[in-house]
């Protein structure tokens, strides 16, 4: 399932005063210096599943002494983003040929046990951390140049000569991230296993935040729309940090299609570049994510300036995207919208509702700006859609919505139209509800609409099914060894790839990390779960 777009000759518009604007707030990294705090071994478990035990202790390491075909793991006892650095030397004999290393980098140890050489996705396999190196002169020490993402760092001699081994010191890793943890209050639940999952949560929002708000840190490395959205949701009751959600959102409006259409995904180094993939949910998606900033810094210059490139997406979409019956047109198997990775998930109906949920944003906006003429022509296109969405989609024999010309039933087009408001609240909750008991096949595989899965829980009012589905879904995960949560997950198949292999999954993923900004937002301060919090 190839999911990239390529235009050729591909043209932008470009506001250089709003990229000035961006670039001037660009955040200063800061770098802490991490060590290994054990070495370890990493096997395959009879359920081929990857266990690691503790081999050797850092004390042990000055008298080890590598040579051809051994190879040592350093574990550094969590999930770093940084750069690498260590020293080799020469024991024995004076050396008289180079010394040949391979270093793997992974973020959990199944990657360990993976060989590069057997990678068939369609996703570069240039992701994959695996670097070759030759020491002509030793000692040497050594200052890698790439930014890794990992907590495990496997050493390999490949060859060096019989007349020498190599002793390895002073290895560490310099963490780099533009906020601190100590800066957050922790969570303080009486249920460790939500203090474990705000903890894993506030460390993926960490090491995602770098230059701008990354998506992946092992992979893309990138600013996409919607992994913005819930990392700015989760920075607010947290880090705070409003001048990097700043920066993103002149960054996406000062790089646009020369349409006007917001890209979905932004390019920030070595200099600015909208990439040439435009979704329509992301795109839309700008409208909450600025209404939600305006709402939270009061920033009424940063709202007035890039208000006009929210309401744009809302239009292109009801001019361009609808049909004479004013439903969205089914793109089929184009990499048009997004919603979830599901496979043969269809985005017909999920997209409407999407289109929908802004609308709501579009008119805060407006009334916040008291432009009282949008105000009334949203609230009629919503009207407008909500019907149609009811008359094209909603299937009364099953009490579910339908997507697309086979009339698919899945999850993330119950959940959308939920947080579309297509139905009341008490309505919601019925369809919710049904929805679990159903349990439709096209089930939700990405922690980013799971997320969505339980805002539409608590917008029925099931916040103690909400809690215990997170607890299901981001515990399990934990349960599995997450440190930081990962990309996907799908607790019905826990190999799961989008990308034709698992070696090139993201395991430290931004659109992971709102269970922090659930718990902080919707149960710390609810006095219904008050017996939660000391």
């Amino acid at each position: 399932m190839t999911a990239f777009s390529k235009i050729e000759n591909f043209q932008v518009r470009t506001n250089q005063a709003f990229l000035d604007k961006a670039a001037a707030l660009e955040p200063v990294l800061n770098k802490r210096v991490i060590r290994p705090g054990r070495m370890v071994r990493v096997e395959e478990n009879f359920y081929h599943e990857a266990v690691v035990e503790e081999d050797a202790p850092m004390s042990e390491l000055p008298g080890m002494r590598l040579g051809k075909g051994d190879k040592v793991i350093f574990d550094f006892g969590d999930h770093q983003v940084g750069y690498v650095s260590f020293v080799a030397v020469p024991m024995g004999s004076h050396y008289d040929a180079p010394a040949y290393l391979r270093l793997k980098f992974a973020e959990v140890p199944s990657e360990l046990l993976e060989d590069a050489k057997d990678y068939d996705g369609w996703l570069s396999k240039s992701w994959i951390q695996e670097e070759t190196l030759h020491l002509d002169i030793l000692p040497a020490s050594v200052n890698m140049p790439r930014r890794y993402a990992f907590r495990y760092m496997q050493v390999e001699v490949l060859d060096t000569s019989p007349k020498y081994t190599l002793q390895f010191r002073n290895i560490c890793c310099d963490y780099v991230s533009a906020v601190e943890m100590n800066t957050v209050e922790p969570l303080h639940s009486r249920d460790d296993l939500l203090n474990r999952m705000d903890r894993v949560s506030l460390k993926t929002l960490m090491d995602c935040m770098q230059s701008v708000f990354e998506d992946g840190v092992k992979r893309d490395r990138r600013l996409w729309l919607g992994d913005l959205r819930l990392q700015a949701r989760a920075n607010y009751e947290t880090f705070r940090d409003f001048n990097m959600v700043k920066r993103c959102l002149y960054l996406f409006a000062g790089m646009t299609f020369a349409d006007g259409r917001i890209g979905a995904c932004f390019f920030h180094e070595p200099d600015f570049r909208v990439d040439d993939t435009y979704l329509m949910d992301y795109a839309l998606f700008f409208a909450p994510a600025l209404c939600d900033y305006y709402e939270q810094s009061k920033d009424r210059e940063t709202l007035e300036e890039l208000y006009p490139q929210a309401m744009e997406q809302i239009d292109i979409c009801w001019d361009t995207m609808l049909d004479e019956r004013h439903v969205v047109v089914d793109k089929g198997e184009e990499f048009w919208c997004f919603l979830d990775w599901g496979e043969g998930l269809n985005k017909q109906a999920g997209a409407q509702a999407v289109l929908i949920y802004t609308m709501r944003y579009a008119i805060r906006m407006a009334q916040s700006l008291c432009d009282q003429k949008r105000v009334r022509q949203m609230e009629e296109r919503m009207q407008i859609l909500k019907a149609a969405a009811i008359e094209q989609f909603w299937d009364e024999k099953q009490k579910m919505f339908v997507s697309g010309e086979m009339r698919q039933i899945s999850w993330a087009t119950q959940v959308w139209m939920i947080l579309a408001r297509v139905f009341d609240k008490e309505k919601s909750r019925e369809l919710i509800l049904h929805t679990m008991q159903v349990n439709p096949r096209i089930r939700m595989v990405t922690p980013y609409m799971y997320h969505h899965y339980m805002d539409a829980l608590i917008r029925c009012g099931e916040e103690e099914l909400a809690l215990e589905e997170m607890k299901r879904y981001w515990g399990e995960m934990i349960l599995d060894g997450a440190d930081t949560f990962w990309e996907l997950y799908n607790p019905y198949n826990k190999h799961e790839s989008p990308y034709g292999s698992s070696m090139v999954n993201s395991y430290c993923h931004a659109w992971s990390c709102t269970p922090t900004y659930l718990l902080r937002k919707f149960y710390k301060k609810n006095e219904k779960f008050r017996e939660l919090f000391e």
